[in-house]
């Protein structure tokens, strides 16, 4: 019984002697490694895992938590700083960029239409009265080739003309003065040299004198629409096919009575609609792609002439692109879209994305000490996923890449006040 006894005080002095080397601290393992294994939802943070796998509310991928350097304990964060309102601060990591300036190629998509061109119409008036004996123009947009027959008159002022030069070539053939005058008076009525040479030769006068075309291009009724739509810009009366020519067989005719319009199509326009916003950038010689609905093939042309005025009923102004049509043959009135191609000069430049749209105000988050606060900016022009910034940031500020990821929904965003 003694023995046991002894053994059992030797017993727990040896352990009362191991006993104070076990003091001391354990060792912490790394915060990192603990939270390796924690996964959460991007839409719903509430939702914590330890290993992949949906969330239970909208099904979507759990995702691998990242944390800062200011979770991990490499970098603390003052109370102060992560307790500001989520309006005025965001304190994150995300990417930044600063402002870039640069020369940046600006492209504007626009909208048109195939037109007549203005200096390609033609008008074929009555140069005396008479009755039309035969028409050989039979309906709208009819072809005519210059010097093609258009009709036969028969007008009692041209016979008196034409036995006026026969009585002048009996009586006084000696007088080339007054012939060469009866011959140009009979040239001035319409008649053309051939046809007056051959009342000269046979020494008899026609009653029936054939009038050519002296242009080319498509047959269009007279009136005054096609007037008021060459003054307003409006499509001509393209709708109007169908209907009858305003003159037939058989019709009188006076003196100046405008009979045909000819519009030629081998030269035509391309008009475009160009937004207000877009105005200060377009410039006559601006290079411009056009693609016809009607075709597949695109062609290159540059802008002639840009309109002063906004016309009728229209927000947009107008510019003008002539080009050969003699060839493409794109019908009149078929829409286009074109690419204005515009070079800007030397300007400063952000991602689109790094800048918010306020409606009345433009706003990035900009980087300072412990995160991002907000900074109103004054924009410009849009060119290529970049904005123009004008004002408002220096070139050494950076600012978040993706500013609305840092947005808080529910908050209303508090601009500083320069």
């Amino acid at each position: 019984m003694n023995k046991l006894y002894i053994g059992l005080i030797a017993l727990v002095f040896a352990a009362a002697l191991l006993i104070p080397g076990c003091k001391g601290h354990p060792a912490k393992p790394p915060v990192a490694a603990v939270r390796d294994a924690i996964y959460t939802c991007p839409m719903h943070p509430q939702v914590i895992a330890h290993q992949p796998g949906k969330c239970p509310i909208c099904g979507m991928d759990l995702v691998k938590k990242e944390f800062t350097t200011a979770e991990t304990g490499n970098e603390t964060a003052d109370l102060g700083t992560l307790l500001k309102p989520t309006n005025t601060f965001v304190f994150s990591s995300v990417p930044v960029t600063t402002i870039r300036t640069g020369k940046q190629a600006i492209d504007r998509d626009v909208l048109g239409r195939v037109d007549y061109d203005t200096r390609r119409i033609h008008t074929i008036s009555a140069r005396v009265s008479g009755r039309i004996e035969k028409l050989y123009v039979k309906y709208r947009f009819q072809h005519v080739h210059q010097g093609a027959k258009i009709m036969d008159i028969y007008s009692p002022e041209l016979v008196t003309a034409q036995q006026d030069l026969l009585f002048l070539l009996r009586r006084d053939p000696d007088n080339p003065s007054l012939l060469n005058a009866a011959r140009e008076k009979l040239l001035l009525l319409g008649m053309t040299r051939q046809q007056v040479e051959q009342v000269t030769r046979t020494g008899k006068a026609s009653y029936t004198v054939s009038l050519y075309s002296d242009y080319s291009g498509h047959i269009h009724g007279a009136g005054a629409m096609n007037e008021v739509a060459v003054n307003t810009g409006q499509p001509m009366d393209v709708a109007k096919g169908t209907e009858e020519l305003p003159v037939k067989e058989g019709m009188y005719v006076t003196k100046g009575q405008t009979i045909f319009q000819l519009f030629n199509t081998d030269n035509s326009w391309v008009l475009l609609n160009i937004f207000p916003d877009d105005v200060p950038l377009i410039k006559p010689g601006m290079p411009v792609t056009i693609f016809p609905e009607t075709t597949r093939d695109s062609f290159d042309a540059r802008i002639d002439f840009v309109e002063p005025v906004f016309r009728d009923n229209s927000k947009t102004l107008t510019a003008r692109v002539y080009f050969d049509n003699s060839t493409r043959q794109i019908p009149i009135g078929s829409q286009v879209k074109a690419i204005v191609h515009h070079s800007s000069p030397q300007m400063k430049w952000l991602p689109r994305t790094s800048v918010l749209n306020l409606g009345l105000s433009h706003v990035v988050l900009k980087k300072i000490q412990g995160g991002f606060s907000v900074q109103a900016v004054q924009t410009g022009m849009l060119a290529d996923g970049l904005i123009q910034v004008m004002g408002g940031l220096d070139g050494q500020d950076s600012v978040a890449t993706d500013a609305q990821f840092l947005m808080d929904s529910e908050s209303f965003i508090k601009v500083k006040q320069q």
